[in-house]
């Protein structure tokens, strides 16, 4: 099913991003934080993402400009204190949707895990140029 899109301000706001604005439970923490950084002749996204298993818990896609990032972190279920049980971990899915700077190419793309830190590479070619073509305008009487 497509996702509609909606623009405001010049900036598109995606219903499922809007519903977890609009939910009283939403925090900032249950984003997966990145950083951006154009490194010569590419750009890198790292993510946080400790206490995962990559190649179980993580899906990575590109398509039409935009990377999706989803990321599952599954709860234990073995609890060993007596006294009680507090936990302020996150469980569940995580989206990230990041856009990518022109020039990206989607196809080259390489991703490495260490350390809880997730490094995606996007090499960047040489972005097309405009092309402008005037229109000549006729003068009638």
């Amino acid at each position: 099913m497509a996702q509609t899109r909606h623009e405001r301000f010049g900036l598109e706001w995606r219903p499922d991003f809007i519903r977890r604005l609009l939910d009283l439970d939403f925090e900032v923490s249950d984003l997966i934080k990145v950083e951006e950084v154009h490194e010569g002749a590419e750009h890198v996204i790292r993510a946080e993402l400790p206490g995962i298993d990559p190649e179980q818990d993580v899906e990575l896609t590109v398509s039409g400009g935009v990377m999706r990032l989803v990321a599952h972190r599954t709860e234990k279920a073995e609890r060993k204190e007596a006294k009680g049980y507090r936990s302020e971990f996150r469980y569940g899915e995580f989206v990230r949707e990041i856009a990518l700077p022109e020039g990206a190419k989607e196809s080259d793309i390489k991703a490495t895990y260490h350390d809880g830190i997730l490094e995606v590479r996007i090499p960047l070619g040489e972005i097309e140029k405009e092309h402008v073509t005037r229109v000549p305008i006729k003068h009638t009487a």
